[in-house]
């Protein structure tokens, strides 16, 4: 090699090794939306795209988050619709988390309307209603449901963006609620168009989630029904628009077609009309790399793969893609050939994290089945390593379900996996005898034991171990934070009454003896990993539970039980804490599921995050129905989250010091 040559390559050398090293030093959220979070704003559903649920700030702390009172209430303009159109479906539950930037609240409601908030009196400061309610029915397969906007602002240009139940996207300013003229069609973009298959009915496509926007790209995913209404479902096509225009630049598509990455994996023609395959629920990004974290669902039909031969790559995969391109950079299949309803149901966190000496950028993914997975999230390679162990097969007509599945060897599962007999409720030998007796009129076995005709008892049902709620990460401690619920559920095959013939599932919730739950406590509970390590340090339950039920009531049993419903965490720099749903009653409904909710203790828990020890219980007049969020505003920090839905008033509930 000549000397200018070899020169040469030492500079490229140097040059790749500084990259590499300032690679490896940026933290999980950008600079800019740390700077936010200091100074007591939260401008993305969980904080940050990193989707960590952290907070710095620590006015509310140990000793003195027992004195948290109520600072005001704010009522959903949907209250108001609903009185002028009684004909309305009913909503799900209130899911929405509102922003805050720059003393505003930003949110979304169940009839995806947008809402600005004075943060500090929590006075309305204007409304956007698109008139999405005109539809007169659910647009979603949950009802009226909707979990949040996004921000993102350039100079003096700021911007709401707002994905509705029925499957546009609006630019709103920020500051006078009015949609952005320059985007789209007046403001409005049509996400039903330029997918790659023609969406055969709008009401079989939706939004309910936020987008992110990362180098002024809008990532957008979708809500598809589970079950095959029709053969020809809608695919969940992932898309990139200009966060200026609204202009399409770039879809990835969950089914790949002829030439693509895993298009084998959709044999006898099956990725030509199987749908769904998307992403419903939130996304995370990392704004420095530019690469967005997509946790894709199951395919239709989620219960029964007959029609779609194969491991059905992209279903229950974790993407990696380039924002600004749509390009895949990396993936991992969780799921093959799922049938479970195991879609990956929340936001992947950022974590950057210390393991074995090494810094790594990581990206880990809680799921239903109580898995962490947990990769680099720069290169997609395991942090430790995943087997594939064979798991039960299906003796159903028509179905070839994947021989073998991943398990990760850390985190150890945070859930109980699969049914088996010690698990099962044992205060006394009545109830354990009654247990038994109950699970033995449904197939069952190991983890990913397939949905049967007589009916199949899971556990962790479809509704999870984890869920939408996810999970949170402390960056100064390297802590993982995941709550779960111990609910099995059964499915059990049907003959289909579609042409192609073919089996739909029915779902079965499945309580234990005299009503009580099927498995040992905690029913509900909230468990730390140590990520450096991968080791379980602790776990503590979310609730009393059921110590008064009269099958148990004379035990006398003083330790909680935790409630068998979803919980939600909040992380911040002193304090660990929880707030929960109340008693849920699902019943169905044509094309959907209908709730009627009602209160189940309602409370704030708040959790010393080094031992799981619970140091207060803050009395709420209602439960939440998801996540909360904290900021600060004319010096003091409030703690807000959403209340109601269905047969409760849909609120907004702020928590402050006196």
């Amino acid at each position: 090699m000549r000397l200018g040559a070899f020169a040469l390559a030492l500079a490229v050398l140097a040059q790749l090794l500084t990259a590499e090293a300032q690679h490896a030093e940026r933290p999980a959220a950008s600079a800019e939306a740390m700077a936010a979070l200091r100074r007591g704003e939260w401008p993305a559903y969980a904080g940050t795209y990193a989707s960590a649920k952290y907070s710095p700030l620590h006015q509310i702390n140990a000793a003195n988050v027992a004195n948290l009172a109520i600072a005001w209430r704010w009522t959903s303009p949907d209250r108001a619709v609903r009185t002028a159109h009684a004909d309305l479906a009913p909503s799900f539950l209130y899911e929405a988390t509102p922003l805050m930037v720059n003393g505003v609240l930003y949110t979304s409601t169940s009839l995806s309307q947008v809402v600005a908030i004075d943060a500090s009196s929590g006075q309305t400061k204007w409304v956007f209603d698109p008139g999405v309610y005109k539809l007169r029915k659910a647009a979603t397969s949950l009802g009226w449901v909707h979990r949040g906007v996004a921000y993102w602002r350039d100079g003096a240009d700021e911007r709401l963006i707002m994905l509705t139940a029925d499957a546009a996207m609006f630019a709103v300013d920020a500051r006078t609620g009015r949609p952005v003229e320059s985007f789209g069609d007046k403001g409005r973009v049509d996400l039903t168009q330029g997918l790659s298959r023609p969406v055969v009915e709008r009401g079989l496509y939706s939004n309910t989630s936020p987008p992110v926007i990362v180098r002024d790209v809008i990532v957008v995913g979708s809500v598809v029904p589970d079950f095959p209404y029709r053969r020809d479902m809608p695919p969940g096509d992932v898309r990139g628009f200009d966060v200026r225009t609204g202009r399409r630049l770039w879809t990835f598509r969950a089914v790949p077609g002829p030439g693509e990455i895993g298009h084998e994996t959709w044999r006898q023609g099956s990725w030509t009309s199987t749908g769904n395959t998307n992403v419903w629920t939130l996304m995370s990004a990392d704004e420095d790399l530019g690469y967005v974290y997509l946790p894709f669902s199951t395919s239709s039909n989620v219960y029964y793969g007959g029609h779609r031969h194969g491991d059905n790559l992209f279903g229950e995969t974790l993407v990696c893609l380039d924002a600004r391109t749509g390009r895949r950079i990396w993936h991992y299949q969780i799921v093959r050939h799922g049938l479970w309803d195991y879609d990956l149901p929340a936001a992947p966190n950022l974590i950057d994290v210390t393991v074995s000496g090494q810094r790594v950028k990581a990206v880990a993914q809680a799921t239903k089945q109580g898995f962490v997975f947990v990769f680099d999230r720069v290169t997609g390679t395991p942090l430790w390593p995943i087997e594939d162990r064979p798991v039960p097969q299906s003796r159903v007509s028509g179905e070839k379900t994947a021989t073998t599945q991943p398990f990760p060897t850390k985190p150890a599962a945070f859930e109980i996996q699969g049914v088996r007999e010690e698990d099962l409720i044992d205060f006394t030998p009545e109830l354990r005898r009654e247990a038994l007796e109950i699970v033995r009129r449904y197939d069952h076995g190991p983890l990913y034991t397939p949905p049967s005709e007589t009916g199949t008892l899971l556990m962790p049902g479809v509704f999870g171990a984890a869920n939408w709620s996810g999970a949170g990460w402390d960056p100064e401690t390297e802590m993982y934070y995941v709550t779960t619920i111990r609910q099995p559920i059964a499915i059990r095959l049907e003959r289909s009454r579609d042409p192609s013939g073919g089996y739909v599932g029915r779902l079965q919730f499945v309580t234990g003896p005299r009503g009580l739950s099927l498995f040992k406590p905690p029913w509900g509970s909230l468990v730390a990993v140590d990520m450096s390590t991968g080791e379980h340090r602790w776990r503590s339950p979310v609730g009393t539970g059921e110590r008064e039920h009269p099958a148990i009531r004379h035990l006398g049993i003083a330790d909680r039980l935790g409630w068998p419903t979803r919980s939600f965490l909040l992380v911040t720099k002193s304090l660990l804490l929880v707030v929960q749903h109340g008693a849920q009653i699902l019943r169905p409904a044509p094309r959907r599921l209908e709730a009627d909710l009602s209160n189940l203790e309602p409370k704030l828990y708040a959790y010393d995050k080094t031992s799981g020890r619970l140091l207060a219980e803050v009395p709420l007049p209602v439960n939440a129905s998801g996540a909360p969020m904290t900021y600060m505003a004319g010096g003091k920090q409030y703690v807000a989250f959403p209340v109601g839905g269905a047969n409760i008033p849909e609120e907004l509930i702020a928590l402050s010091l006196p």
